[in-house]
């Protein structure tokens, strides 16, 4: 230790000459304080630090966080984001008309009206789908809700994409890649493309009429 630092005055000493000197002249004196030994507070902080362990060991300190039976709060499905739960074709009901027919979903008060495709020419991709949802247990009225609804996706194209967000193909799977669970040759077959599409319509909405008016409202399926 150089002569410099050893001669250097503590903080403590800086702050009781400032101190002295400003009283100098008031006839106050300041008030002599008993002197703290060096690490005087050290046992304190040891005290301190084992009381804490031994709480954190005994208590629990996430136990405020959880759930009993009692404040668990049962999953109410009504709220639920209305874009993951609308077009449900469980809360459909289709009304026939002329040329076509009216589906009014769930509570809405104005009915979509879809009108009636025309049976598809063999050999078309249309025919297939067609056919397929018959093994689906599904009428025309789903089919024409399917034409309306690819008609407005990619206008049937198998290979059509979008820029924008990368959606391919007919049904425009988001990203294409998703059908090759039907088939290695999704990219170029609509057969690969169609099953792939009517599989995901039927888990996520039950039929096309589910899944057109959902991209009615909402602009995407």
């Amino acid at each position: 230790m150089g002569r410099h630092e050893a001669l250097r005055p503590t903080l403590s000493q800086k702050v009781g000459d400032f101190a002295d000197r400003t009283l100098e002249n008031t006839g106050i004196h300041r008030p002599t304080l008993p002197k703290i030994r060096k690490h005087f507070f050290r046992p304190v902080w040891g005290f301190l630090f084992s009381v804490c362990w031994v709480l954190v060991s005994i208590v629990d300190p996430y136990s405020g966080t959880m759930a009993s039976a009692d404040t668990i709060q049962a999953f109410d499905y009504n709220a639920q984001d209305p874009t993951q739960t609308y077009g449900y074709a469980s809360t459909q009901t289709i009304s026939f008309t002329r040329g076509g027919f009216n589906i009014l979903t769930g509570k809405d008060a104005s009915a979509m009206f879809v009108e009636s495709a025309a049976t598809p020419s063999p050999g078309t991709s249309q025919a297939f789908a067609y056919a397929t949802l018959k093994t689906m247990g599904l009428g025309e009225d789903q089919y024409s809700c399917l034409v309306k609804l690819w008609n407005r996706e990619s206008h049937w194209n198998v290979s059509a994409s979008n820029t924008g967000s990368g959606a391919y193909g007919i049904p425009q799977a988001l990203p294409g890649s998703k059908m090759a669970s039907e088939g290695p040759d999704w990219e170029t077959n609509p057969q690969t493309q169609i099953r792939w599409g009517l599989k995901y319509i039927q888990a996520r909405f039950g039929a096309p009429c589910g899944a057109l008016a959902h991209s009615d409202r909402f602009g995407w399926y």
